[in-house]
């Protein structure tokens, strides 16, 4: 069989890590990122992936930086023939992608060229795709550019969120994983280039695109809310005060003409607000901060919201 390590960070990669040891390609070396502060009281935590691998006693490496000497010595004794990169969040130079014999093998949650960047899986769901995926790629360089080993394809539900659906692509990513070294050990594998002409991208989120823009339709701000959940939300202002929309679904037009955030009816458990192109957003669920998530209709009783308040 192949030499492995492993390169990885969050949950999305325990999956791959666990499924290469299940097919008896244990990593010779983990490599994950330092622990982090987190939580209230900014404890450092150890990465998911750092947690699975001493579990299963396996080697591990916390570096600061990936060009750090000493981390690149051990790595170059391992001999691995493939380094498996599963999300690890910092960028590859040519040392330590020309550092395994055949290369580095990537798992990215997209179809691509579709989506490449840091959040293909919130940009998939946020720009109303109904079908989305997980490929094996060699990397390079340039950032999800290198060619394509292995895909499979997987239908994103109507309702899904970009939590529920990661959870999804990680099962499916490790089988693929696992399934491309196999092909790789048989000499089975043809790499193919990515279409340029096809490349969208998935850049970094940040606390900003969690803002809700009433303009927009309504079907758009359903799939922004799936997409943002559960970081980083989408967040409206009511009073000057920050209300979280925690669930919320396209209700096709508005029952009355009305400007964009406006409360046009309390009705059915839910409140349905005005968005752009005459559409409705029926809100089914709201979260004022530090207190528990309440159905639309409880929400605007203990608001005193009534037909024509404004969500800003």
């Amino acid at each position: 069989m192949i030499r492995v390590v492993f390169f990885g960070t969050p949950s999305f990669a325990v999956p791959t890590l666990e499924a290469l040891c299940v097919s008896g390609r244990r990593p010779a070396r983990v490599v994950t990122q330092p622990d982090r502060p987190a939580g209230r009281g900014r404890r450092l935590r150890p990465p998911p992936v750092a947690l699975r691998a001493r579990e299963l006693e396996l080697p591990v490496e916390q570096p600061a930086r990936l060009s750090d000497p000493a981390l690149l010595e051990r790595l170059e004794a391992d001999a691995p023939d493939v380094a498996v990169v599963v999300a690890y969040g910092k960028i590859f130079r040519r040392r330590l992608l020309e550092l395994p014999a055949l290369g580095c093998l990537n798992l990215h949650a997209s179809l691509l060229p579709a989506y490449r960047g840091a959040a293909p899986i919130q940009a998939a769901i946020a720009a109303g795709e109904t079908v989305t995926g997980v490929t094996t790629m060699w990397m390079e360089r340039d950032l999800d550019s290198g060619p394509i080993l292995l895909q499979r394809e997987t239908a994103i539900g109507p309702r899904e969120t970009a939590a529920e659906l990661s959870e999804r692509l990680a099962r499916l990513g490790a089988g693929l994983v696992v399934g491309t070294l196999e092909r790789l050990e048989k000499g089975e594998l043809t790499p193919r280039p990515q279409d340029e002409t096809r490349v969208s991208w998935a850049p970094l989120l940040t606390r900003e695109d969690g803002r809700v823009d009433w303009t927009l339709p309504a079907a758009a701000i359903a799939d922004r809310l799936r997409a943002y959940t559960p970081w980083p939300g989408l967040t409206a202002r009511l009073w000057g005060e920050p209300v979280k929309l925690v669930v919320a679904a396209a209700a096709g037009p508005a029952p009355r003409p009305a400007e964009p955030g406006e409360v046009v009816a309390v009705e059915d458990g839910r409140l349905l607000v005005a968005c752009g192109e005459g559409s409705a957003l029926a809100v089914e669920r709201l979260q004022r901060p530090g207190r528990r998530a309440l159905p639309g209709d409880v929400f605007a009783h203990g608001e005193r919201l009534a037909p024509g308040a404004r969500l800003e």
